[in-house]
């Protein structure tokens, strides 16, 4: 069968935001701090507070954008997010200028996913790294409407018995891995099974590394990230699956510290980025366009 990541129509996002879901940590009810110095929390943020002069960054004039290190492609390009190279760098880019920022008024700050997602006051206004939006975290941190919605992707080498695997229950006796903190390591968890322990690595790289070394058998990534592994950085692996589940897909949204009021003017960015084909012609140009995958099920 198939299967295309794809972008939320506006349509599905509220639906996917208020039922996907299902792994991180941490349970806190953080009080609203906000973001910065804008002083209104409007749920409706009228359009008159969404510019620059109005919105309550934490550095007046400038919009301050977290994002992990390395940044990998296909999301950002030559680990550098200030290039506007790469899906999610495109992406951020897109929001500031619909937000009337210019691109030399955008400051990026490396974050530790792990990080991200702790509650408490941020040094970012949004973090944009392929953070899954789940009810844990959002009891915690704030999160925009998702801006895609990608598919869990099963990567092994091609020479590797489980490249041969057609369903979940094939994958149950293998040693599988994934980085820590992720909704990849709760595919394995939560719809493998496996009978050992999954691997868990602290980052993508010591997870494809391990792959090479033989420690473990496969690793899971949200598919397009499975799709550069296994064409550009590790050629003689293979995609094995995805897991396909409508009801618990991979949602990313961008990141917000609990209470911003930044929110509403990211939301009404993100659904005229959407209307106006803007989101959809960077998708196309950095991410899979059409792609057969098998579901493992």
């Amino acid at each position: 069968m198939r299967t295309r990541a794809r972008l939320l129509s506006a349509a599905l996002v509220p639906l996917v935001a208020t039922t996907v879901l299902g792994c991180a940590p941490v349970e806190e009810e953080s009080p609203a701090t906000g973001t910065g110095s804008s002083s209104t929390a409007s749920s409706s943020a009228p359009e008159a507070t969404c510019t620059p002069q109005q919105l309550g960054t934490i550095t007046p004039g400038t919009l301050t954008v977290g994002t992990d290190s390395p940044a990998y492609e296909p999301w950002f390009a030559d680990n550098d997010p200030t290039n506007g190279e790469g899906f999610e760098s495109a992406v951020a880019y897109a929001v500031a200028e619909e937000l009337g920022y210019a691109r030399g008024e955008v400051e990026w700050v490396t974050v530790p996913f792990n990080n991200s997602y702790a509650p408490g006051p941020k040094r970012f206004d949004f973090d944009i790294n392929q953070i899954s939006i789940t009810p844990a975290r959002a009891e915690v941190v704030d999160f925009s409407e998702p801006y895609y919605v990608a598919s869990q992707g099963l990567i092994a080498l091609e020479d590797s018995p489980v490249a041969d695997a057609t369903s979940i229950e094939d994958l149950q006796e293998f040693t599988l891995g994934a980085q820590t903190g992720t909704t990849s390591l709760t595919a394995i968890r939560e719809q493998v099974q496996p009978s050992t322990d999954p691997l868990v690595f602290e980052d993508t790289n010591s997870a494809k590394q391990a792959l090479l070394n033989g420690q473990v058998d496969a690793v899971v990534a949200d598919l397009p990230t499975a799709f550069y592994i296994t064409a550009v950085e590790i050629p003689r692996a293979t995609i094995v699956g995805q897991f396909e589940d409508e009801a618990n897909a991979d949602a990313f949204g961008m990141l917000f510290e609990k209470g911003s009021t930044l929110v509403p003017c990211v939301d009404e960015a993100l659904a005229t980025l959407e209307q106006d084909g803007t989101l959809d012609d960077i998708e196309q140009q950095w991410l899979s366009d059409v792609v057969d995958v098998p579901v493992l099920d």
